[in-house]
């Protein structure tokens, strides 16, 4: 269920500051953010999957840390993510 290449080179060019900017808060933050969707979407079909329920859990956790500390670096950025990825901030 991983995200293919064309995906992650798709999300690397709009999110990031070049193309092989994988690493920048921004990219992981969209990043995962995919990967939350394409989870929850699985979840939504697999109620009892709990292995994945627990991952997508460490995933969640993982993309509000990383919110939390761009928030506190760069307002503007957070607020593009946020508003681009239309997720709650």
């Amino acid at each position: 269920m991983p995200l293919n290449k064309e995906e992650k080179e798709s999300i690397v060019s709009k999110f990031g500051e070049n193309n092989t900017d994988t690493g920048s808060s921004s990219v992981q933050i969209a990043l995962l953010t995919s990967r939350i969707r394409q989870l929850t979407e699985h979840m939504n079909n697999n109620k009892k999957d709990n292995h994945s329920r627990r991952g997508l859990v460490m995933l969640v956790g993982q993309r509000k840390r990383l919110m939390k500390y761009l928030l506190r670096k760069d307002l503007e950025k957070y607020e593009k993510v946020v508003n681009e990825l239309k997720i709650r901030g």
